[in-house]
């Protein structure tokens, strides 16, 4: 349901949506694997990648070439992933709606947690919580930015402004990889480079 919803956000055309959707229950599809790889990045610094592939192979490649070039190295399973949570994660629109109001409909519908940053007010949710608190604020008319499943960190690695970079570099490439739909690190970020 949240992937139908942000391409119609995104005002994908609906041939362009049925098209993919039989891509994806086509028998032909069935080769495809979900993964998540570990890896260490700079200073200590923990990486998560995750996505779907069809071809192993091509995938362990591009892994290998990623750490070759940029550094790091790819961690055993659950070496990386014990210090990060699966959460649902909201981000709301600060507008005509106060915060109070917003709390309360956010926690009477599951929510975790409740931020305010600058411009955006962050709820976290269980995972199997996200849609139902997704919905709750929905009906009270508020522009939702982004409501996705993410890897949050549960401490954060400092690291100085060189290593910063060098993380921040490998990452981009991690990105860059077609098969890799999301990547998650636990870095601190300097204010030089936030």
């Amino acid at each position: 349901k949240l992937v139908l919803q942000k391409a119609r956000a995104a005002n994908a055309p609906n041939e362009i949506i049925e098209r993919n959707i039989k891509k994806g229950a086509n028998a032909d599809q069935s080769d495809f694997f979900s993964f998540v790889y570990e890896l260490y990045g700079h200073g200590g610094v923990g990486i998560i990648a995750e996505g779907m592939s069809d071809n192993k192979n091509r995938l362990s490649s591009e892994m290998r070439i990623a750490t070759n070039k940029k550094g790091g190295s790819v961690a055993t399973p659950g070496a990386v992933a014990f210090n990060f949570d699966h959460k649902g994660v909201i981000q709301v629109k600060k507008g005509p709606v106060d915060s109070d109001t917003l709390f309360l409909a956010a926690t009477e519908a599951g929510a975790e947690d409740f931020d305010e940053e600058d411009e955006i007010f962050v709820i976290t949710t269980a995972p199997e919580d996200l849609f139902q608190v997704k919905e709750a604020l929905s009906k009270l008319n508020v522009e939702i930015e982004e409501a996705e499943f993410e890897m949050l960190p549960k401490s954060y690695v400092d690291c100085s402004e060189e290593t910063a970079k060098m993380n921040l570099d490998l990452i981009e490439w991690l990105e860059n990889i077609d098969d890799i739909d999301s990547v998650y690190h636990n870095m601190k970020i300097p204010d030089a480079l936030a």
